[in-house]
């Protein structure tokens, strides 16, 4: 059994060379991971192929969404998991919306997009932007409700 165990090295040593090289960066990890989080934590109801779900089962669903795409080398930034994740359904092709109380329905990714400007811009834990945003920040409405 001896002479297995260097072998047993090199395999390990070269499964794990593989999975840093699959591996979505560190500065993005942690964007990616903070807006999950932000969406676990919204209390907001998201809609995806014509039904609305809770924020804990958007957030588990965009979370394996992430992990599968993660694994293809397919996102490499937070912008990446906004739009190949969190925008639209991958079946479908119908865009993710998401309402919040006291708010009207909006694009996830422009939710999304506010949140992680936001987070940049306060500097959180030291993430510094893996790469520019596109597109406007979402402007929030009230709904208006009667006395």
């Amino acid at each position: 059994m001896r002479p297995l165990r260097p072998l047993l090295c090199v395999l390990f040593g070269l499964s794990l060379a593989g999975a840093a090289q699959s591996a979505t960066p560190a500065g993005a990890q942690l964007e990616i991971n903070s807006l999950l989080e932000d969406v676990g934590a919204s209390g907001c109801e998201f809609y995806r192929n014509g039904t609305w779900y809770d924020a804990k089962r958007a957030q588990a669903h965009l979370h394996l969404k992430y992990q599968a795409l993660a694994k293809g080398d397919q996102i490499a930034t937070a912008e990446d998991f906004i739009v190949r994740v969190a925008t639209r359904s991958s079946f479908t092709g119908e865009p993710y919306r998401i309402r919040c109380p006291s708010t009207v329905a909006e694009a996830s990714a422009l939710w999304l997009r506010e949140k992680l400007l936001r987070s940049r811009a306060k500097g959180a834990a030291g993430i510094t932007p893996t790469a520019p945003l596109s597109g406007q920040s979402s402007q929030k409405r009230a709904v208006s409700r009667p006395s």
